[in-house]
């Protein structure tokens, strides 16, 4: 999505709140005191919110930004910050009382999304709060995790002051609460990416990172999208493979499991996102809030190859290349299987037509360009790589991925292969997705 679409869909009904204190010696930070010493612990605060704002005035051409504050008052608030912010007193009582007045006035004064965000979190940047607008678009409630077990951010699309009741604030509970008591009130839920705040002595490499800028490896350019449904038994390990490679940005879109698929995703460090039912759907759901420059599309029963975060950005380095995929690895020992791998490579080399379980890549602009995943009820891979060869060369990475043979051993591998042809047929020929979608379904059924 671009910039100048975003915005659009965005205006002035959007509104961001952020929560922050005066910067008063000894009463800032105050669990840094014994290490940076009063004077050092308030400067870091200083540091920290000024660098929130900065993050937040990246955005502020979308929404209008209210900063709600302790301490000082509204001229010094001005002074320190700038008198383009609107400065408002935080209320009284504990968190929840002011997060639940804040967003109650913003949304009766007309807001129709409402982000909140304190300033101890400087990982949380300019496209973690695009990231979460977007999410409002699709979902009730969006939630930044913090590694603590609270929260970073919030966004409400409308009020519900039972989330602010009876939460153990400051506690390793909070965020877990607060995911029980939207799902009771039939809210969708959206997780973002897991982030450190900056509270004790031992969180100030993260505050340090910051300032130094270092840039994460290349693998930070990378959006791994899954789209999963009832996957209980194999997210875990799936994430903790991506986990393993540093920097990916992981986006689990779930397409309405009836098993543990959801609560499993959101024990791990990736964003999490609730979608209707349909792969095409969900893949699209996951690239609209991707905010890395490339997109791998990942079925929940693929492993990719070591070091695939390296084979995917050297293979759309290649001249005229605009996507790619890689090559094909059943898990199995039948011989039949082998013959499968050997023609899947033959038609992704010679014919470009790599399928969606050799796990599809290409760089978010051209995903955007092509207009997604056409949102069928099959044949949404296929048709998107016919786009994309009209486009430019759709190239095979050096390595495979490896797929779990479960289609083929439920069915047999002739069989299997034999109803692929024939849909893949009946497609060309003009048959209707919804017709071959449910004739799939009943011939995949032992």
């Amino acid at each position: 999505m671009t910039n100048d679409t975003f915005a659009s869909s965005q205006g002035w009904s959007s509104r961001l709140i952020v929560f922050t204190r005066y910067p008063e010696v000894g009463r800032a930070k105050t669990r840094l005191i014994p290490a940076l010493g009063s004077h050092g612990a308030t400067e870091l605060h200083r540091q920290m919110v000024e660098h929130t704002i900065a993050q937040v005035k990246g955005v502020s051409q979308w929404l209008s930004i209210e900063v709600r504050f302790v301490g000082g008052d509204r001229e010094l608030m001005q002074h320190w910050l700038g008198d383009d912010l609107d400065y408002r007193p935080q209320a009284e009582g504990d968190l929840g009382m002011r997060l639940w007045q804040a967003s109650q006035q913003a949304f009766l004064e007309g807001a129709s999304k409402v982000l909140m965000i304190g300033t101890d979190c400087p990982e949380l940047d300019a496209n973690k709060l695009r990231q979460a607008l977007r999410l409002l678009d699709q979902h009730d409630l969006v939630l930044g995790p913090a590694l603590d077990g609270g929260y970073y951010l919030m966004g409400l699309r409308r009020l519900a002051p039972e989330l602010f009741e009876n939460i153990l604030w400051s506690t390793a509970a909070v965020l877990k609460q607060t995911v029980q008591i939207a799902e009771t009130l039939g809210l969708t839920i959206a997780l973002l990416t897991p982030l450190a705040d900056v509270d004790y002595p031992e969180d100030l490499p993260i505050w340090e990172r910051v300032q130094t800028r270092v840039m994460p490896i290349p693998t930070a350019k990378i959006s791994v999208i899954l789209p999963v449904l009832n996957e209980a038994g194999r997210i875990a390990g799936c994430l903790d493979r991506l986990l393993a490679t540093p920097g990916l940005e992981i986006i689990v879109v779930d397409g309405g499991s009836q098993d543990q698929t959801r609560a499993i995703a959101r024990e791990k460090p990736v964003i999490s996102l609730l979608s209707s039912t349909g792969r095409a759907g969900q893949m699209n759901a996951g690239a609209r809030v991707a905010t890395d420059s490339i997109l791998i599309f990942l079925h929940a029963d693929t492993q990719l190859p070591d070091n695939f975060d390296q084979l995917v950005i050297e293979t759309l380095g290649q001249p005229g290349v605009v996507a790619g995929a890689f090559d094909l690895r059943i898990d199995g020992s039948e011989v039949g299987l082998r013959w499968v791998e050997w023609g899947v490579k033959w038609r992704s080399r010679l014919l470009q037509m790599p399928y969606g379980d050799q796990a599809l890549f290409m760089k978010a602009h051209t995903f955007e360009q092509i207009g997604g995943f056409p949102e069928i009820p099959l044949m949404e891979d296929f048709e998107l790589v016919r786009r994309l060869k009209r486009m430019g060369k759709v190239a095979i990475a050096p390595a495979s991925v490896l797929t779990s043979g479960r289609r083929w051993k439920q069915l047999g591998i002739w069989k299997t292969t034999a109803i692929n042809q024939a849909i893949i047929l009946a497609y060309l020929v003009g048959v209707a997705p919804d017709k071959l979608s449910r004739w799939y379904r009943q011939s995949a059924k032992p």
